[in-house]
């Protein structure tokens, strides 16, 4: 993975959650071994108020496997700082239930090797038109 620091923080993020989508979302079998190529085991990450550690992130990803069927990672803006990175993104979504869109503002620190260390999300859910 390419380090935050050398890469345009938009195309970084925007890779950063395709690619994870892809090797980690959408792969059968154990997914504990490409969640390390993603996520520094002592991450942290804050989505709506809610603690999800390394562990729970982990549990997170087995209902997602069941029911995302495609996804997509929109880039609005972004823009680093050293080891953090600040976006703006909307996550279309193709779940089996139908569409979801949720719009994400993100704050996250990287790893020098690009792994995520600590995040802050808060998401909005917006209404297909």
């Amino acid at each position: 993975m390419t380090p935050l620091h050398r890469s345009d923080p938009k195309r970084f993020i925007a890779g950063f959650f395709t690619d994870f989508n892809d090797q980690v979302v959408h792969v059968d079998g154990d997914p504990g071994p490409a969640m390390d190529r993603f996520y520094t085991r002592d991450i942290v990450q804050y989505a709506d108020g809610i603690r999800l550690d390394y562990d729970r992130l982990l549990a997170h990803i087995r209902p997602v496997r069941k029911n995302l069927v495609e996804g997509r990672f929109e880039v609005h803006e972004a823009i680093a700082d050293g080891d953090r990175i600040a976006a703006r993104f909307t996550v279309h979504a193709l779940m089996r239930q139908g569409p979801v869109t949720t719009e994400v503002y993100f704050f996250g620190r990287f790893a020098a090797d690009g792994r995520l260390a600590e995040a802050h999300q808060s998401t909005r859910a917006v209404k297909e038109s």
